[in-house]
């Protein structure tokens, strides 16, 4: 339920509010999960792509509304998501703020409570995680902790939907922090100063006043739309002035008082003792993130997922869905029923024809696609719920550097080798604009998905293995080119890599279980009707004769500067409309004995390059909009037979599949 004016309603609602505040991965959608059940409204916070999930709950016969925040590390934003949580604290006041706290990391957590006790919310806190902290021999004594900061202390284990009760409870008393603490004579006298000057708002003057003397620029447009001109520059005269008093940074200057506060809070309250003997699970963290054992086990992954999404999912699922299922029930009782119950041609054709909404659209989207991305989808929950994700995040991170980006980029990349249009829209887990638009052309360019790598895999099987090597290293190079070029000219700036690594874990069948459906039914509401339209695209084509017109225009390209045979054409125009159609129409060719090696490799670098797929350009223009979905198609096209043209002349002059 992607509804603005549903959101509006609720930014307005008169329900008393829970805001859930947390680093990221401390498994506060999980909590958020355990206290909500199923009715949540998922919406982007207004005028970002941020996502932002509301929902509902009941405490002693009063009902709350429950805001589930994006992660951050701090509340001076770095970043949109952070961002977007601070300007819920500052637009929206809140009847208490759970956060949500990684107990084995106590001190980062504690970071964000100073600032959040800074702003003066009602707090409570809800250690979570706590036996995997206690199987690290790290303890937190609560009453201790509820004793110094003066709120209510709680904790969980979520996955086990452990203490969530007792959470609820202390919901409804929550309590305003009495801790205080004072940064360096300096900074407090300028923070007074500058209090003096602010208006109340939702929270206290004390820490907007921190945040301002720490250089947030992101405050400007509240600072614009509540105080005087005057006012502003007089608190930017201050800034400045705190500013010069310091030969480093401010924001550093502020942090690390914080820190040695959080250093003191964490020798209290925390104790470590040994803890379990090191178990398999330690092991295989340590090598995961090690820099010559890391790879071979990434490329052992990957293999088990090929066999997995490859073997069982594009081969035995798509055969018996596409063959048995399909082949020979449902689409034989269609067409029956169709030509039974429905009069004229043309509706027919509409439904049963060769490009028919049931023998195309939905054989595609269901039959073809649905078995390889739903085996995709329990890989990569696997994956996640195993915490594998953030390591190979980590590990690839310097690769991704030299494209102006950072290692989570890995984790949308990865899942386009899915399917591209859910990819795109999992690049929302980027941090800024400039990253989210260059992995949306990676993806866009040089990422083949599942149901095409099926495809050209089964090509390759029939030719001699340097035939894939060439294929790979010409994809590689081109996604490194083009991202690097990329990262030079579009605008903007890449965000700090900070992720935090969460230990090697089995994953919980239920958490891969609920992830998998909630993606499925995503794939069904979001990806199906982009099929149906794309085929009635694809119809009203063929009936207005465009395609046999593009052929015939297109072919002297392909022909040419491909050096492909006239044939193949139609495959690139099939290509846009499915990806692993355009595939598919080469892989008939080459069985027919027109394409030889230098051709299929040239051919399949080419369709891989080629423009991304209707489905997947739709997802452009509501990510990205419509202006920037058509210059990356207006690039990707060019640039695909330029290289495909490149790569035949280089493959003739070397002799190398003759």
């Amino acid at each position: 339920m992607h509804d603005h004016s549903h959101k509006q309603q609720e930014a307005r609602s008169d329900k008393p509010k829970i805001f859930l505040i947390g680093n990221p991965n401390v498994g506060k959608s999980v909590i958020f999960g355990l206290m909500t059940g199923r009715y949540v409204v998922v919406s982007n916070y207004p005028g970002t792509t941020v996502e932002v999930t509301r929902g509902e709950i009941e405490i002693q016969k009063e009902k709350f509304l429950i805001v589930d925040t994006p992660g951050v590390n701090s509340l001076i934003p770095m970043s949109e998501d952070e961002k977007v949580t601070r300007d819920i604290l500052l637009d929206e006041k809140p009847r208490a703020v759970i956060q949500v706290i990684d107990t084995k990391n106590i001190k980062r957590a504690l970071f964000l409570t100073l600032q959040l006790i800074e702003m003066g919310v009602p707090l409570v806190m809800d250690l979570n995680m706590k036996d995997e902290a206690l199987s690290r021999g790290i303890d937190i004594n609560d009453n201790k902790l509820n004793n110094i900061l003066g709120v209510e202390v709680v904790s969980t284990v979520a996955v086990q939907k452990k203490g969530i009760s007792a959470l609820k409870r202390s919901v409804a008393y929550p309590r305003v922090s009495g801790y205080s603490f004072s940064y360096d004579a300096n900074i407090e006298e300028y923070i007074s100063k500058i209090e003096n000057l602010l208006p109340s708002s939702n929270i206290s003057k004390r820490s907007i006043a921190v945040m301002i003397l720490s250089g947030d620029k992101t405050l400007k447009s509240w600072l614009l739309k509540n105080l005087s001109a005057d006012k502003i520059s007089l608190i930017e005269d201050l800034r400045d002035s705190a500013a010069e008093k310091y030969s480093i940074q401010l924001s550093y200057v502020i942090s690390q008082q914080r820190l040695k506060v959080v250093d003191g809070i964490a020798g209290e309250v925390l104790t470590k003792t040994d803890p379990e003997k090191q178990g398999v699970a330690r092991v295989i963290g340590e090598i995961t993130t090690h820099p010559v054992w890391g790879l071979p086990f990434l490329v052992f992954i990957l293999f088990l997922i090929y066999e997995f999404v490859g073997k069982l999912g594009a081969g035995i699922l798509v055969d018996y869905f596409e063959d048995i299922i399909f082949g020979k029930y449902l689409n034989p009782w269609a067409i029956k029923i169709v030509m039974a119950v429905i009069p004229g041609q043309f509706l027919q054709e509409l439904l049963i024809g060769p490009y028919g909404i049931i023998t195309m659209a939905l054989t595609y989207a269901i039959a073809i696609i649905l078995p390889i991305t739903a085996t995709f989808f329990i890989a990569f929950s696997i994956m996640e719920d195993s915490g594998y994700l953030p390591r190979l995040a980590s590990m690839l991170n310097k690769m991704f550097q030299t494209m102006g980006l950072n290692g989570k980029a890995v984790l949308p990349m990865v899942l386009g080798l899915g399917c591209d249009t859910m990819a795109t829209l999992t690049t929302r887990i980027l941090d800024t604009k400039k990253e989210r638009i260059i992995v949306t052309l990676l993806l866009a360019l040089g990422v083949p998905c599942s149901a095409q790598i099926g495809v050209i895999l089964g090509m390759f099987g029939k030719q001699p293995v340097g035939a894939l090597l060439v294929w790979v290293f010409v994809l590689i190079s081109v996604i490194l080119f083009v991202g690097f070029i990329a990262a030079k000219i579009i605008p903007g700036r890449r965000t700090d890599f900070i992720l935090e690594l969460p230990p090697i874990r089995r994953p919980q069948l239920s958490n891969v279980f609920m992830k998998t459906l909630s993606r499925i039914e995503w794939y069904l509401r979001e990806a199906v009707p982009l099929f149906i339209l794309g085929t009635l695209i694809l119809f009203v084509a063929n009936k207005l004769k465009i395609i046999p017109f593009l052929q015939d225009a297109a072919s002297p390209v392909i022909v040419s500067m491909l050096g492909l045979p006239a044939q193949a054409t139609e495959s690139f125009i099939m290509g846009f409309l499915r990806r692993d159609y355009g595939a598919a129409g080469l892989f008939a060719l080459q069985e027919q004995g027109l394409l030889n090696t230098e051709q299929v490799v040239v051919s399949l670098v080419t369709i891989t390059l080629f423009i991304p797929c209707i489905a997947n350009f739709f997802m452009i223009v509501k990510e990205r909009g419509v202006k920037t979905a058509l210059a990356m198609a207006g690039f990707v096209f060019p640039f695909s037979i330029l290289v495909g043209g490149l790569l035949h002349r280089v493959l003739l002059w070397m002799k190398i599949f003759n």
